[in-house]
């Protein structure tokens, strides 16, 4: 059984796994507002920002920065969304 994960890129999310009820309210509220199938067309609102952090505080382990290609702690990953900028 694979475990849960979040994958970022572009400072939002681009792939995850959430399997905890908390992880899929937090999915279902981020969706909610509105997300666009491209992490580079995604331009987060910072409800949603908030929403990832909750999320990365909820995924056991590191999260993967796709575009750098390495784990982070959840701090740096909490960091790299919250300071992104296009």
């Amino acid at each position: 059984m694979e475990k849960d994960y979040i994958t970022l890129k572009w400072g939002t999310l681009k792939s995850w796994k959430l399997t905890s009820e908390k992880g899929k309210e937090l999915i279902k509220k981020y969706s909610e507002i509105g997300s666009c199938y491209s992490a580079m067309m995604q331009r987060d609102t910072p409800e949603q920002k908030n929403l990832i952090c909750e999320m990365i505080d909820n995924v056991p382990g590191e999260i993967f920065l796709d575009w750098d290609g390495k784990y982070v702690s959840k701090e740096e990953a909490k960091k790299y969304v919250t300071e992104y900028s296009r």
